[in-house]
């Protein structure tokens, strides 16, 4: 409502309706007492030098620039091109996300151009811009935090507001050798905000930063690196020199993390950042490696790992991804000349020793593991295979003989329900093999290649290629029974996209049933709260079935397992001996510098953020060795996000071309710098191809400009509550006009306040009805932002914070009180309500927009005789029991009752097409009490659904003959005065070509079917509005009809 008005001259007042309506109120209002209309409120009389009401960022005042005619009849255009959009939208097809193509237009950028020292503080004594700027207001505000301390716990113990309390979170370590994608944008978003409300609340607040040193990643970066360069491979160099090459290339290339993080403005303390490979990092794995082996629970043994082939190292579960493929898919992979097919279920014959005529038929989708076949299983129960055991049959490669054994783990119903055991490549065959005293054969290399057990005529070969060297041998020998699609799930290896094979490994391996068992009761007594609490399940479930856990790595960046071979003189001892000497004096060593003040003080952590994708692997392992080694959980509480998904629901990858770094959303990117970022990975070809038309279609015109604080609410106004965030470009954009729409008010209430304001207290008591009510909403604001922020959902204090800026200050109080503002002299009450709602209302928004709300709070008049905080960041937060005094329910009940008759006034107006009049108002109820209720409001009422005079007419009295007539309920009315406003000539036509169009949408959207996933409610809706619509159109030309048959025919006189 009025948040954006139009041209001066056709803005009315309440108190300029009044003035102009005098000199006709002998001719048009003589069957109606003049005391139906009541003077304006706030003790103003009408002046005739009362300025008409002005658009909120046209003022020539030392904060504002004036806008051309030009310009406000083209956004007045822009409006009602909107407004008539948005009608003839009622009940057409909505387009989706993905056909919404529009392009948008670049906004102006404002660049802030003093010349600021990094670290100094802003100089803010210059005009705002016309209009808000990403950049002007980004500039220079990070560095002087940072330099000031503001994020550091010791200076926060220092504030007035200071509780002692602490507030402890790390974040979760991105890999160094990446870029922080839409993702990490939320979970930065989510826990700086927690982090800087804590802050502004008065608690010491620890943010560490870190990185991990990826393992892999990094090692496999700089093996490119090495070979694209110089021809090098690793096992070339020494490892010194290669660690030496990392340790170059970490310095050079692993600090854009840190420069995203900074683009976001996380307020983590820099002094503290942390990387995984740092000497203190390194003597704690040590630590940690000795007490998990001398408490029994870390071994070394002989078993399956998850193995990477173009790695040649073991990876975790974490780092497999299984990729459903619903048949015959072919699959580009590292080190493989020619594409392979997946997805295909190869039936090969086992002949049965001694019977020509016999065999039992085995389906299998990996044939190349054939060679490291030792048995064929069937189910106990299977009377298809009763009769053959206890017997042999032959392996169709080799002649050998093997067992066919029974084992209930078949399943018999699946296939030919008989199935070839290879333990040595499959977890499952492993257990079987173990159940059965079956040796396993390893046939296939680390690095991907056939064993010297297969024979001559395969060893060495590429395992994909041996496939069909085999399936060529098996036709040969007539011992091949078909191939068929067959849906599967593919293991693939996440850092290099090869498949991951299962090979047998001497590996360190940590227990983890016990320390599981413990993470479980954690959550069941409600020590550890995991919120939503719906992850409890899951939680439950994988701990009741953890496996024991690989740690072991064949890499030589990353830390080196203190496990060593104890050799003598001219024996070696076949056993792996930790440091044992000294024992009791490298402990006393090593607690010293664990034992830091910052762990006494800090941890356990205060809470855990995180995406709810690592809730198991990652926080499931913190908590297991977090109680193991120091004997306290971690953290007690652990809130998990969301997955982010594009608009259409789509995982966020690299292939599909819809990865964003927030750092594009913040400073925009055209659609040709997307596409070169596309090039300059490492997809191959064909997923270049298919990402860059994606992207192409995702963003035609490349991504606006949106900035930090636009990105920042917009991620944290998505509960975590719900399911996955589809998030989009076009939501951003539209919080940044949100943000434009702050900054507009702040240039209005800074005009308004001028240069000699002196701010009130907070304990204000508000004069009028108006100020009274904005001081409420502004106290509502408060307190649900406390709710919202304590109860750790962020999108309640984004709702409520976006309510009162745009709704409650900016479209209603704003607009009601520019009257008075322009009237001398002026009252001044509503100047110092305006300083408290941009104050308070600038300190509720700043962990959510920390760079806006620096950049206006800092402009704001200081309060004499009072310090104030030196950054908003530092400022104290609105407690909602400090401006409880201010509640009021009731009048804000009664308030909503006015804004029901704005609406209908609205309403009026444009069915009528008045836009420019300003037409009287009447207000009728059937009950005395009502009449009340609208009296402290008639001039707002009046000023807010631009009319003019707005009077009471008595209970009983005869509606007035040929006004416009809308119910407010069973008990009031509003008239609204039409004669000489309309011309029912000119308007029935218009009228009638509208209701045709509202028509012809009704009945298409009767006749036609709902689309797929359109619930029926929203199509009741969208009729019902349309319906609702046309009784409108109908009653309004019923009433003009009416007027057309009671004026008096042309050169008649009035009797």
């Amino acid at each position: 409502m009025g948040g954006k008005v139009g041209p001066r001259g056709a803005v009315g007042s309440a108190g300029a309706s009044w003035q102009i309506l005098v000199p006709f109120q002998a001719l048009l209002m003589r069957h109606l007492p003049l005391a139906f209309f009541r003077p304006p409120l706030w003790g103003l009389r009408p002046s005739r030098g009362l300025p008409r009401s002005r658009p909120l960022s046209t003022q020539s005042e030392p904060h504002g620039f004036p806008i051309s005619r030009k310009n406000r009849e083209a956004k007045q255009k822009r409006l009602r091109e909107k407004q008539a959009a948005l009608e003839a939208g009622i009940a057409g097809k909505s387009k989706s996300p993905a056909e919404s193509n529009k392009a948008w237009s670049p906004k102006e950028v404002v660049l802030y151009e003093i010349p600021t020292k990094p670290g100094e503080k802003k100089d803010v004594s210059g005009c705002l811009p016309p209009a808000y700027s990403p950049q002007y207001v980004e500039a220079a505000w990070y560095q002087w935090w940072v330099q000031e301390g503001f994020f550091k716990p010791e200076y926060q113990a220092q504030l007035p507001q200071a509780t002692g309390e602490t507030f402890s979170m790390c974040i979760p370590p991105p890999n160094v050798t990446g870029s922080l994608h839409i993702g990490h944008a939320l979970t930065v978003a989510i826990q700086d905000a927690l982090v800087r409300w804590h802050r502004m609340c008065g608690d010491q607040v620890l943010w560490v930063p870190g990185s991990d040193h990826a393992g892999i990643a990094t090692q496999a970066v700089v093996e490119k690196q090495l070979w694209k360069e110089r021809g090098v491979r690793r096992h070339e160099l020494s490892r010194e020199d290669f660690l030496r090459e990392v340790w170059q290339w970490k310095e050079a290339k692993g600090g854009e993390i840190c420069e995203q993080l900074r683009a976001l403005g996380a307020s983590l303390d820099w002094d503290r950042e942390c990387f995984t490979m740092d000497a203190g990092s390194s003597t704690a794995v040590t630590e940690a490696f000795v007490r998990l082996y001398e408490a029994g629970l870390l071994y070394r043994n002989r078993q399956l790992v998850n193995w990477s082939c173009a790695l040649r190292s073991a990876i975790s579960d974490i780092e497999v991804e299984s990729r459903p493929l619903p048949g015959r898919t072919e699959l580009r992979l590292p080190g493989c000349p020619t594409p392979v097919s997946f997805g295909l279920l190869v039936s090969v014959a086992f002949p049965v020793d001694g019977e020509p005529d016999a065999e039992v038929v085995v389906g299998t989708t990996r044939p190349e593991t054939l060679p490291g076949d030792v048995a064929v299983a069937v189910h106990p129960d299977d009377s298809r295979y009763t009769h053959l055991h206890g017997r042999q049959l032959r392996h169709p490669l080799t002649g050998q003989l093997l067992p066919l054994i029974t084992d209930s783990a078949v399943q018999p119903h699946v296939g030919t329900g008989a199935v070839k055991v290879t333990p040595a490549h499959s977890p499952a065959d492993a257990e079987m093999g173990a159940r059965h005293g079956l040796s396993p054969r390893n046939v296939i290399a680390e690095d991907g290649t056939m064993t010297s057990l297969c024979g001559d005529w395969l060893q060495g070969l590429h395992r994909f290629v041996a496939r069909e060297k085999i399936m060529s041998a098996l036709r040969e020998r007539g011992l091949f029974r078909g191939l068929q699609n067959h849906p599967t799930v593919l293991p693939i290896c996440s850092r290099s996209g090869d498949v991951v094979e299962y090979l047998l490994k001497s590996q360190w391996s940590v227990r983890c049933r016990a320390m599981g068992q413990r993470a479980a009761e954690a959550v069941e007594s409600g020590a550890l709260e995991l919120s939503p609490s719906f992850h409890q399940k899951n939680w439950q479930h994988w701990f009741s079935h953890i496996g024991d856990w690989c740690v072991s790595r064949q890499l030589w960046w990353g830390h080196r397992i203190p496990a060593y071979l104890v050799v003598e003189e001219h024996a070696e001892v076949g056993r792996q001996e930790l440091p044992g000497a000294g024992r009791v004096e490298r402990a006393s060593k090593l607690r010293s510098q664990l034992l830091t003040p910052d762990l006494a003080c800090f941890y356990p952590l205060s809470l855990l953020e995180t995406g709810s994708d690592l809730l198991l692997f990652w926080v499931g392992r913190m908590v297991m060795l977090g109680t193991q080694l120091t004997g306290q959980l971690p953290f007690s509480k652990v809130l998990l996000h969301p997955m982010v998904r594009d608009r259409q629901g789509r995982k966020m990858s690299k292939s599909l071309g819809n990865v964003l770094d927030p750092r594009d959303i913040i400073r925009g990117a055209g659609l040709q710098v997307l596409q070169e970022k596309l090039r300059s990975g490492n997809l191959d070809p064909a997923e270049l191809a298919i990402a860059a038309a994606a992207q192409k279609k995702d963003f035609p015109h490349g991504i606006p400009e949106c900035g930090t604080d636009a990105l920042r609410f917009t991620l944290c106004s998505h509960g975590v509550l719900g399911g996955d965030l589809h998030l989009s470009v076009s939501e951003v954009q539209s919080c940044r006009h949100f943000c434009n729409k702050i900054w507009n008010a702040l240039r209005f209430i800074l005009s308004v306040l001028g240069e000699r304001f002196e701010p009130p207290a907070e304990e204000l008591s508000p004069s009028s009805p108006m100020d009274t009510w904005i001081l409420s909403r502004l106290a509502l604001a408060a307190q649900e932002c406390e709710r919202g922020f304590l109860a750790r959902e962020l999108s309640l204090v984004t709702h409520a914070l976006h309510h009162f800026w745009r709704h409650d200050l900016c479209d209603v109080y704003l607009e009601a009180v520019k009257p008075v503002l322009w009237h001398s002299p002026r009252p001044p009450g509503p100047p110092q309500v305006l300083f408290l709602c941009a104050d308070l209302g600038l300190r509720l928004l700043a962990p959510l927009m920390p760079f806006l709300a620096e950049e206006l709070w800092q402009r704001l008049p200081p309060r004499p005789g009072c310090p104030s905080a030196p950054s908003v960041s530092v400022a104290p937060y609105p407690r909602a029991r400090s401006l409880e005094h201010w509640r009021q329910p009731e009048l804000e009940r009664r308030f909503s009752r006015v804004q029901e008759a704005v609406r209908a006034l609205r309403a009026l107006r444009a069915t009528y097409q008045l836009t420019k009049a300003r037409p009287r108002v009447l207000l009728q109820s059937s009950e005395p009490g009502e009449q009340d209720l609208f009296e402290a409001f008639l001039e707002p009422l009046g000023t807010l659904s631009h009319c003019g005079a707005v009077g009471l007419l008595p209970p009983g009295a005869a509606a007035p003959s040929g006004w416009a007539q809308a119910p407010l309920s069973d008990t009031v009315q509003v008239y609204m005065e039409l004669q000489g406003l309309v011309e029912p000539q000119t308007l029935l036509p218009l009228l009638a070509a509208r209701r045709h169009k509202l028509q012809k949408q009704l009945d298409g959207l009767v006749a036609r079917t709902p689309p797929e996933g359109e619930a029926e409610t929203q199509t009741q809706q969208k009729l019902s509005s349309l319906q609702s619509e046309l009784s409108k159109l109908d009653g309004a030309a019923a009433h003009l009809r009416q007027l057309m048959d009671e004026s008096p025919a042309p050169g008649g006189s009035e009797c």
